[in-house]
C-alpha cells in the first residue's frame, strides 16, 4: 500500500514581490498622510486598487478578511498578490509597494496560516480578551512573525458594529493610560485603537446622530481626538491604525435604495475627519464598506437600466471602473499618499 504525503513549503512574502508595512509607516507619520488599506473579496476589487494605487504612485494595504480568504482559496489568493504587483509593474509602476495583510486574525492558527502562505502583515485582534490575555496572544504573534520579519498589527479598545466575523454592539474607547505597557510588552508593530469609528455602513444608530434640518440626513458625532491625542503622547511617533473608517458615500447609498435596495440611515465618517486623523500618527486607514456600496450601486444601475443583461463582464466591468474612481478619490482627497512610493 502506498500512502501519498503532501509536504508544505512555507512561502516568503518578499519572493511573491510583496512588502511589509515598517516603512511605509515611517515615512507617513514624518510627512502627514495616511497609507490606504482596501479590503477586497474579488477580483474586481483587486484590479480596481492597483489600477488606482499604480496611477496615482500610492503604497497601498491589500486587506483579507479571515472571510476573504476563505472565500478566495488561501492558494488562490497567494498567486493573486502575486499577480497584482505583476500588473502594478505592467501599468508602469517600476517598484510597487504593495502588502497583502490579515485583518482582524482571530486566532494564532489563523495568522500563522497567512504568514506561511505569503502575507507580509498580519493582525491579531484581541480586543475582546482581557489586557494581559490580549498581549499574550498577540506577543505569541509577534514572536512568530518577525522570524520572518513580518509586522504585526494589535488592537486596543472595541469598535462597534459588524464585519465578517467581527461584531461588538457597543465600542469602547482605547485607554491611552494602557497603550505603552500593551505596546511594550506585546512588540507589536502599529496599534489599531478605538476612537469613535465603526464597522459597517451602520456606523451609527439614529439616536446617536443630529439630523440636517435642511436636508434630514443624519450627521454622525464627531471621532474622540482627545483619545488620539492623549495616544500619541504617550506613543510618540507609533503607528496607529484606523479601523472603520469608511465614509458610506450617501450618493450611493440613494442610488441603491432608488434602484430597490434597502439601506435605511446607512451611516459612515465624514471625510473631513479622516483627513484630519491622516496628518496625525494614524498612518493607516481601512476602507471597505464604500467599495461594496460603489459595488453594488453600480452593478444595480446596470441591470435596472438593461434587465435583460446576463454576462458579468457586463455589470462587473462598471463595478469596477466605479470602485477605481473612489479609490482614487481617497488616495489623492482624504489620505493624501498619492505621489508617496519610495523610488
Amino acid at each position: 500500500m502506498f500512502f501519498l504525503t503532501l509536504i508544505f513549503i512555507m512561502v516568503n512574502y518578499k519572493d511573491l514581490g510583496l512588502v511589509n508595512t515598517r516603512e511605509m509607516f515611517k515615512r507617513a507619520i514624518n510627512g502627514g498622510y495616511a497609507i490606504p488599506a482596501f479590503n477586497f473579496n474579488n477580483m474586481e476589487q483587486l484590479q480596481a486598487i492597483i489600477k488606482a494605487s499604480s496611477d496615482l504612485k500610492s503604497p497601498v494595504i491589500l486587506q483579507v478578511s479571515k472571510g476573504a480568504r476563505n472565500y478566495a482559496n488561501a492558494t488562490l489568493l497567494r498567486y493573486m498578490a502575486q499577480g497584482a504587483v505583476e500588473y502594478a509593474k505592467e501599468l508602469g509602476c517600476a517598484h510597487p509597494e504593495i502588502v497583502l495583510h490579515l485583518d482582524h486574525g482571530d486566532s494564532f492558527e489563523t495568522c500563522k496560516s497567512c504568514i506561511d502562505y505569503g502575507f507580509s502583515s498580519v493582525m491579531i485582534d484581541a480586543s475582546h480578551l482581557p489586557f494581559d490575555e490580549n498581549i499574550a496572544l498577540t506577543k505569541k504573534v509577534v514572536d512568530y512573525a518577525h522570524q520572518f520579519d513580518v509586522t504585526v498589527e494589535a488592537e486596543l479598545g472595541v469598535l462597534a458594529g459588524v464585519e465578517d466575523e467581527v461584531s461588538a454592539a457597543e465600542s469602547h474607547y482605547t485607554k491611552p493610560e494602557e497603550v505603552i505597557e500593551f505596546s511594550q510588552r506585546s512588540g507589536c508593530d502599529s496599534l489599531a485603537i478605538s476612537i469613535g469609528t465603526s464597522h459597517g455602513a451602520y456606523k451609527f444608530t439614529p439616536e446617536q446622530c443630529t439630523r440636517d434640518p435642511k436636508t434630514g440626513k443624519l450627521v454622525p458625532p464627531p471621532l474622540a481626538f482627545d483619545v488620539l491625542d492623549a495616544v500619541m503622547e504617550k506613543l510618540p511617533g507609533f503607528p496607529i491604525v484606523l479601523h472603520g473608517s469608511s465614509s458610506v458615500p450617501q450618493e450611493y447609498v440613494d442610488e441603491i435604495n432608488s434602484l430597490g435596495g434597502k439601506l435605511p440611515d446607512a451611516i459612515g465618517i465624514p471625510e473631513e475627519q479622516l483627513r484630519k486623523a491622516s496628518k496625525s500618527a494614524v498612518c493607516k486607514i481601512n476602507i471597505d464598506s464604500d467599495s461594496r456600496l460603489a459595488f453594488t450601486a453600480a452593478v444595480r444601475r446596470v441591470l435596472h437600466d438593461k434587465p435583460g443583461e446576463f454576462d458579468p463582464r457586463k455589470f462587473c466591468g462598471p463595478a469596477r471602473d466605479e470602485m477605481e474612481k473612489m479609490y482614487k478619490h481617497k488616495i489623492i482627497d482624504v489620505l493624501g499618499s498619492d505621489n508617496k512610493l519610495a523610488e
